[in-house]
């Protein structure tokens, strides 16, 4: 029985791939801060143990007799921390989590990155595993936190660690309860998706991103990089598809071109105290096709088709009214 720890369990991510292992019979360690909520964890035969990936004195016990690390924490709400900030818990965190690691003679390090990592593609282009973070970091911090924390990874673990990165795209589905990317399905809701923009994204359901982990932890290459994807769809389409769900009218304002910089630069002036779902450079790239090929991580992971973007949609919809939101 393979014997795995997961950092960032509580999260939208860590839950979910607790609950895959859980499911496929390895015996999980789920790490947590003290001021953690563990409403995801609940139900879930998996041992609790305290940590903080910024104190790497916390990380050796948690990592004795384990087979696989998952590394997904992270702090995805990025647009809601100071750069410095997320950059810090990327970077630093990441290399504690290794060292700990390799110390504590761990076979196998999944690292949970992100599409973001690959930065932004020429017009016409899709995003695959060679594409590297191409813009200014202060354009996108998350980003290039993420990028960074890939390249820290491979060169604290050498020859000694082997080191698999997933990049999953926009994660969708239930469970989101600390409202990272389902958070557009409330906010559509609450009847704010009432506008799109040129560009589109790729969306995958959670439980597809918690099976490419545990299939990379079997399967995957050392020192590889998989995209962990679902279906490339314009912002249009998806917030037509939002609104239907949710029960609103569709969107039917869409956003020029011109007036999207203007727009991001009273967000950065005033997203702080409105404590708005987005930030200025969220909106900035909104203006992109962030499409992706996933042929990769489905040739050498085996994953099967990934789930429709809209059953994604529906069952974050579902869970949020289930547990209170709206």
């Amino acid at each position: 029985m393979d014997r795995a720890l997961v950092t960032g369990a509580t999260g939208f991510i860590g839950s979910a791939v607790c609950r895959a292992l859980c499911a496929a019979g390895c015996r999980v360690r789920a790490l947590h801060r003290p001021t953690s909520s563990l409403e995801v964890l609940q139900g879930l035969p998996v041992q609790r143990v305290e940590g903080d990936i910024l104190m790497p004195e916390t990380l050796a016990e948690a990592m004795r007799e384990v087979d696989w690390v998952f590394h997904a924490a992270a702090r995805a709400d990025y647009w809601r921390r100071p750069a410095q900030e997320v950059v810090q818990v990327a970077v630093e965190g990441t290399r504690n989590v290794v060292q700990a690691a390799r110390q504590a003679g761990v076979r196998r390090l999944v690292l949970t990155s992100s599409l973001a990592a690959m930065g932004v593609p020429l017009a016409g282009e899709l995003l695959t595993e060679r594409h590297t973070f191409n813009l200014p970091p202060r354009r996108f911090p998350y980003g290039y936190a993420k990028r960074q924390a890939e390249l820290e990874a491979l060169q604290v673990a050498g020859e000694a660690l082997e080191v698999v990165i997933v990049n999953p795209s926009v994660v969708l589905g239930p469970g989101d309860r600390n409202l990272v990317s389902s958070s557009m399905v409330l906010e559509a809701a609450r009847g704010r998706g009432f506008f799109w923009t040129e560009g589109g994204v790729n969306v995958v359901h959670v439980e597809d991103v918690a099976a490419g982990h545990l299939a990379a932890a079997r399967r995957g290459r050392p020192g590889e990089r998989y995209i962990l994807g679902g279906e490339n769809v314009s912002y249009r389409e998806l917030f037509t598809a939002l609104a239907e769900i949710v029960g609103r009218p569709p969107p039917r304002l869409r956003l020029p071109g011109a007036l999207v910089e203007p727009l991001a630069w009273l967000i950065d002036l005033l997203g702080p105290a409105l404590r708005l779902p987005l930030d200025g450079n969220q909106l900035r790239l909104s203006r992109r096709l962030m499409y992706c090929d996933t042929s990769k991580a489905r040739r050498e992971l085996g994953l099967p088709a990934p789930r429709p973007f809209r059953q994604a949609a529906r069952e974050a919809y579902d869970w949020y009214r289930a547990h209170g939101y709206l």
